[in-house]
C-alpha cells in the first residue's frame, strides 16, 4: 500500500483533473477520505497571538474557545477579502487553515503588522497533514477517536490532531482532520480498509455544495465578506472591534447596500472554462459582467458546479452565462442555507 503522503508532496491550490466516477460513488454511497494539498496552515503562537489576530480578522478570535472552530476573513483597507480561514485553538496555538496559493502573501502581510505584539506566525504546512472525510465515516472514525464532534464547527483534540465537524454537503456528513503528519499517516493506514481514498478534487466539490466559499488567488481582493455570504455563515462578528476594512464591511451591512450575493449553480462546461475568477454575463446586459465565479469544481454528472458571486437583480429574470452572453448558461440550485431578504 502506498503511503498517504506519496501524492501530497507538492502543495497546490486547486486540484486539476476530473475525479473518477468511482471517486464520486465512494463518497456518495459509502465513506471516503482525501488528503488536501490545496490547503496550507498558519500557526500563531505567543501571549498576544489571539489579540493580534482579533485585531486583523473579521471574526472574534479573542474569545475562540477550545471546543470550536470559526470561519474568518482577512480584508484589505477597502474591505475586500484577501483570504478566508477556518480558525481554531490547539493547545496554546491558534491554527489557521487557508488556501495554499494565498498563504505566503497573506502570512507576510499579517507579519508586517505584528510590530511589538508577542505573536509569531509560522507556516506549519509541511509538518501537518490536512484530511477531509465525507459520507458514512462515523463508524471508522469512532474506532480511532475517543470522541467525535457532533455540532457543526465543533472540534475534538487527540494525539493524532484535531477533528472538526464541518457543514454537510450534498446530504453527506463531513469532517476535517488536521494533525502531525506521522501520527495522521499511521491512523490513516488503519482507515484504508474501511474508507476509500479519493481525489482531493472531490473535496472542492463538497465545499461548493456546502455553500462555503474559499478565497483563492484568482479572486483575492474581489469581494467584501457579504458578497460571499460570510455574514450568513458566521464568518463576520459585527460587534467586535476594528480590523482592516471594518468600516466598509459594517456600512454594507447596516445601510442595506448588499446587492450582490453568492449563489450555487451548475454549468455544462469543464473546469478549465468554469474557473475561479471567470466572469459571468446576463442575457439582458451582455456588455458588462454581472458576476464572477468564486469557486468551481468538477461535478458527478459531468459538468461543473460552482459558487457564483452575482448581482441579485440578475437572478430575477433572463439567464446568466459563463464567459460571455453566448457562453453556456448557468443553472441555479438552492443553497443549503437561507440568505436574508435584501432591501
Amino acid at each position: 500500500m502506498n503511503s498517504p503522503l506519496d501524492s501530497a508532496a507538492a502543495p497546490v491550490t486547486s486540484v486539476a483533473g476530473r475525479p473518477s466516477a468511482a471517486d464520486f460513488e465512494a463518497v456518495l454511497k459509502g465513506g471516503a477520505y482525501a488528503i488536501l494539498p490545496q490547503f496550507g496552515v498558519i500557526d500563531a503562537t505567543g501571549d498576544d497571538a489571539a489579540s493580534f489576530l482579533h485585531s486583523q480578522l473579521t471574526n472574534d478570535i479573542q474569545h475562540l474557545d477550545v471546543t470550536g472552530a470559526r470561519l474568518a476573513g482577512y480584508c484589505s483597507a477597502k474591505g475586500r477579502l484577501l483570504a478566508s480561514f477556518l480558525a481554531w485553538k490547539t493547545g496554546e496555538t491558534i491554527r489557521l487553515l487557508i488556501a495554499k496559493d494565498v498563504q505566503a502573501s497573506v502570512q507576510k502581510r499579517l507579519s508586517m503588522f505584528v510590530l511589538r505584539a508577542k505573536a509569531k506566525l509560522v507556516d506549519d504546512s509541511e509538518k501537518l497533514l490536512v484530511v477531509g472525510l465525507a459520507g458514512n465515516v462515523r463508524g471508522a472514525l469512532a474506532a480511532g477517536f475517543d470522541a467525535l464532534p457532533d455540532g457543526v464547527h465543533v472540534k475534538v483534540d487527540d494525539p493524532a490532531g484535531t477533528l472538526i465537524r464541518l457543514p454537510d454537503a450534498a446530504g453527506l456528513l463531513r469532517y476535517l482532520w488536521v494533525g502531525p503528519k506521522e501520527a495522521v499517516e499511521a491512523r490513516l493506514a488503519a482507515l484504508d480498509g474501511k474508507l476509500t481514498r479519493v481525489s482531493p478534487a472531490v473535496w472542492d466539490w463538497l465545499d461548493i455544495r456546502a455553500g462555503e466559499p474559499r478565497i483563492t488567488q484568482p479572486v483575492s481582493e474581489q469581494f467584501v465578506p457579504q458578497m460571499v455570504n460570510y455574514d450568513v455563515l458566521g464568518g463576520v462578528n459585527f460587534k467586535k472591534g476594528c480590523y482592516p476594512g471594518q468600516e466598509i464591511v459594517a456600512r454594507s451591512q447596516y445601510r442595506g447596500t448588499i446587492k450582490r450575493r453568492t449563489a450555487l449553480a451548475s454549468v455544462a462546461a469543464e473546469a478549465d472554462a468554469a474557473h475561479a475568477g471567470a466572469e459571468l454575463f446576463h442575457s439582458d446586459d451582455p456588455g458588462q459582467p454581472c458576476g464572477m465565479v468564486v469557486n468551481a469544481a468538477a461535478a458527478p454528472d459531468g459538468g461543473t458546479d460552482l459558487l457564483a458571486e452575482i448581482k441579485l437583480a440578475a437572478l430575477e429574470s433572463g439567464s446568466v452565462h459563463l464567459g460571455g452572453a453566448g457562453g453556456p448558461a448557468l443553472r441555479f440550485l438552492p443553497l443549503p442555507y437561507a440568505l436574508p431578504a435584501e432591501v
